[in-house]
């Protein structure tokens, strides 16, 4: 399953009309346009036969009109998305009543019998009647697009503000270790020193990313193995580290900079705690439609715990749910010694 926005959904969502060519706008505008048949029925019609009669003959006019009106914005649907929102909604609302017109005529001149053209009060009145009635309808369902679209984008605007600040904190930990141990490899092996000043500017580069975009776990991975071969210059044997990520789909799309900082806490708050070192254990697997991984470290028993560890999984937890909402999922665990970090996440395929 694709990952990536389509263009075309984008250009939908920056109009505040929704589209009528989909299935699901038709049938909303079927129930709608009943409703209002049943309203309007009930409104005007005693009960018995003639309740029936009007409510057939009104049900059948308001499908009509609200069917065609559908019909109407859907075709011109591309052409009022060029145009302002006020002069679109202007448009909009003289293209409704437009059609409520040529159908009151047609209702009149072609549909209804002698009869029913007495009882309705004459040609003026029916099509007065209808317009009056259009008119209001139009309105209010066009300041409901209106109003919802507008809180749909300051939800989303606020959602983008706060995944940017979320973004802009993601800072590796190791930074200035890192250009320690950079500047001491300088002078005595200068190719580990530019491999590692190469590995830091890939770290930073992904951190300044635009963390709105899936990336392949293989990128992720990469990303992670990269920021292991920093810590291993600078912690040697102390490091140990256990693979177990073949299992894995390469292809799953996740946020970037998700398994990363898992590892990165393993060590500060693992591996740095303990003098003998430890071993990280990196692992996962594909559990039906969902992919999880795994991040285990040693505790450090009676040792005064670092801050921030919280910190780091509530940034994760918040970007997750940006991108998978309550879909996806971060626990983490203490037991036997052993600090575990779990992430859950839906299998999508990235591009």
């Amino acid at each position: 399953m694709p990952v990536a926005s389509n263009p075309s959904a984008q250009r939908n969502d920056s109009f505040f009309l929704p589209d009528f060519c989909g299935l699901q706008a038709v049938f909303a505008v079927v129930v709608l346009s009943e409703l209002f048949a049943f309203i309007l029925t009930l409104g005007r019609a005693a009960p018995g036969a003639e309740l029936w009669d009007t409510l057939a003959l009104t049900s059948l006019f308001m499908q009509w009109a609200g069917l065609t009106g559908a019909a109407a914005l859907c075709a011109s649907r591309r052409a009022l998305a060029r145009l302002g929102d006020r002069a679109a909604a202007l448009v909009s609302y003289g293209l409704l009543l437009l059609v409520i017109l040529l159908l009151s005529e047609l209702a009149w001149w072609f549909i209804l019998d002698t009869g029913l053209r007495g009882g309705s009060g004459g040609h003026q009145n029916f099509v007065l009647r209808n317009m009056a009635i259009g008119a209001i309808v139009s309105a209010l369902a066009l300041r409901y697009f209106y109003v919802t679209h507008q809180s749909r984008r300051r939800l989303v605007a606020e959602s983008e503000a706060r995944f940017a600040a979320l973004q802009a904190r993601i800072r590796p930990h190791f930074l200035f270790n890192s250009m320690n141990t950079i500047a001491s490899l300088t002078r005595s092996d200068p190719a580990r020193a530019e491999a590692a000043i190469e590995d830091l500017s890939d770290l930073f580069r992904a951190s300044l990313g635009d963390g709105r975009k899936l990336i392949p776990l293989a990128e992720e991975l990469a990303l992670t193995r990269r920021y292991l071969q920093m810590e291993t210059l600078r912690l040697g044997e102390r490091l140990r580290l256990e693979w177990q990520v073949d299992g894995l789909p390469q292809d799953a799309a996740i946020p970037p900079l998700s398994l990363q900082p898992l590892v990165e806490n393993a060590i500060y708050h693992g591996i740095e705690q303990l003098a003998g070192g430890g071993t990280v254990a990196i692992g996962g697997e594909l559990q039906g439609e969902a992919l999880v991984l795994t991040v285990t470290n040693p505790l450090n028993a009676g040792g005064r715990e670092r801050s921030g560890n919280r910190i780091a999984l509530d940034n994760i937890r918040q970007r997750l749910a940006y991108h998978f909402g309550a879909d996806a999922v971060l626990e983490s665990t203490s037991a036997e010694g052993a600090y575990r970090v779990q992430l859950r996440l839906p299998y999508r395929r990235a591009e």
